[in-house]
């Protein structure tokens, strides 16, 4: 099974590489584009079968190392 994390910055949060890249697709000419938000996405493959399992097993990595909950939100996807 793999999982899928995906990790942004809480709202109110300020993203300085967000405002980096939408800096720079400003200056590409790329005019429409408005607030810039950055995040990472972390793939897992997992030896777990079982989706509730696999789902707190990855939610405590979250917790633990992957997200820091202080200033980031985390969400996750299995994938069979």
């Amino acid at each position: 099974m793999k999982a899928k994390v995906t990790v942004t910055l809480k709202n109110g949060v300020l993203d300085p590489q967000g405002k980096a890249i939408g800096h720079a697709l400003h200056t590409l000419g790329f005019l429409s584009v408005g607030e810039v938000r950055q995040g990472k996405l972390i793939e897992l493959d997992l030896e777990e079968t079982d989706p509730e399992a696999a789902r707190a097993t990855v939610d405590a990595m979250c917790r633990k190392l992957l997200a820091n909950t202080v200033i980031e939100n985390y969400a996750i996807e299995l994938v069979p």
